[in-house]
């Protein structure tokens, strides 16, 4: 592993092949010769703009002798936060993390720069600095476990959201990692805290949690109101969002388990109640108008979809008309318009063929690896080539099912859905005796990557 010395080294030679004075390096770098000698003699510590200026004149890449620095500047001797700060910001924005990790794990050990180390991971979090910022929350974490502070609560609530992934069990264990923490967080920290755990759950179908948490969410946030009407003072926001959004949302969450009941008188019920929350807000401010329009276009869309799932689809033409004006709901919406089809036995070739590039499967692969939801999408995009294959081996197009199908079990194999694996491994068995050649081949080859963990 390099040091700092081996800095003084490369400076030296570059210094020697150039055939540079001590001044003429000084002019080249703008560093200041009584500092740059003071510097190459080890009696001045090198801050991180210094090293940078070095580093360019030497014409090598940023970040170059960043391990180095850090080694020599944190590890070897005692860290000095006038230096720590500016590097980690300087490594989070090179994606340097290999050089955080090394030097927080060392840092840590002294619980006085803790405070700060939290502020930065908040900061890199604000940012969207996400990698770094993990580092340095699973670092305070750990060394305020005994603590059973705030600040540890929200650790685990920052390290909760950055750890969600495809995985199913990850995201299982994420959501029980997470739930002891949520009654330390503040007040209204917690209503974010619990609609993010109601998604979690929702997206792993443990919808009898997702009821349970969606009432929690609405009994705290009616207090948070009463106890907000109370107070003359207004104060600075802590929540993501204005309360009455919470509120709100706890009914769209029982409609979905209604839904998934296949309650689906019950989910208008709650759709009525959710869009009532809404249209009560007087003089709403700009955000809030925003947040209004959003909420009310889902509960639109909402009302569509469980009067289809009643057998309507009288209102199917007036649901796609919807659509077209809001594409972001078109790939969830489709995954439940052609359940639906499937369910009654309805032909929707018309719809399908109408939003044909929106569902096409290339478009759609590109969509889902761009996006920051990354979770979300992928279930949508699983159980729609599910539906799909259903949808078109019901009407006998056994090859474009089967296709589907292999696309929907290769999503579900990647990311460890035990249950959409089983689900497709069924429907396959089915028909399998009509796939071709290519077909069976890339069906065995999913069997095959499957783990025992997938099913455990």
């Amino acid at each position: 592993m390099e040091s700092v010395p081996t800095i003084k080294i490369h400076i030296e030679k570059y210094m020697r092949e150039n055939d540079l004075k001590l001044q003429h390096f000084s002019d080249i770098t703008g560093i200041n010769v009584g500092t740059l000698s003071a510097i190459l003699k080890g009696s001045r510590p090198m801050s991180m703009n210094q090293l940078n200026q070095i580093t360019s004149a030497m014409r090598l890449e940023k970040g170059y002798f960043y391990e180095s620095y850090g080694v020599e500047s944190f590890i070897e001797s005692s860290p000095h936060w006038r230096r720590l700060e500016p590097y980690l910001y300087e490594c989070a924005e090179l994606g340097k993390l290999d050089c955080i990790q090394q030097v927080i794990t060392h840092v840590t050990d002294d619980r006085s720069y803790i405070e700060q180390l939290f502020e930065v991971a908040e900061d890199f979090f604000a940012k969207g600095l996400k990698e770094a910022a993990l580092i340095l929350y699973e670092c305070v974490a750990d060394s305020e476990k005994y603590q059973h502070s705030e600040r540890l609560a929200l650790c685990q609530y920052r390290i909760f959201l950055l750890h969600k992934t495809l995985n199913k069990f990850g995201n299982l264990n994420a959501a029980v990692k997470i739930e002891p923490y949520i009654d330390k967080l503040n007040e209204e920290v917690q209503l974010d805290a619990i609609k993010d755990l109601a998604n979690i759950y929702a997206s792993i179908s443990l919808w009898d949690k997702v009821s349970e948490l969606a009432q929690e969410l609405e009994r705290r946030v009616n207090f948070q109101i009463k106890f907000q009407n109370k107070k003359h003072k207004i104060k600075r926001r802590k929540s993501f969002y204005p309360l009455f959004v919470y509120k709100a949302y706890a009914n769209l969450l029982q409609a979905n388990v209604s839904e998934e009941r296949k309650q689906y008188v019950q989910a208008l019920k709650h759709i009525d109640i959710y869009e009532n929350i809404v249209d009560e807000i007087k003089d709403p401010s700009k955000e809030e108008q925003d947040l209004i329009k959003l909420l009310k276009g889902w509960a639109k869309g909402n009302r569509y979809l469980y009067t289809l799932f009643l057998g309507d689809f009288e209102v199917l033409d007036v649901y796609l008309d919807y659509l077209d004006a809001n594409p972001k709901e078109i790939l969830t919406a489709f995954v439940y318009i052609v359940k639906c089809a499937n369910q009654y036995s309805y032909n929707i070739n018309y719809a399908l063929d109408r939003f044909h590039n929106y569902l096409d499967k290339n478009r759609l692969d590109n969509y889902v690896l761009r996006t920051n939801n990354l979770h979300d999408l992928n279930f949508s995009y699983t159980r729609l080539f599910y539906e799909l294959a259903k949808y078109r081996l019901n009407q006998n197009q056994i090859g474009q099912g089967i296709e589907h199908l292999i696309t929907s079990f290769e999503r579900s194999v990647s990311s460890n859905d035990d249950m959409m694996c089983i689900k497709c491994i069924d429907l396959y068995g089915k028909y399998r005796d009509r796939a071709s050649k290519t077909q069976e081949e890339q069906y065995t080859k999913l069997i095959d990557k499957l783990s025992v963990l997938t099913f455990r």
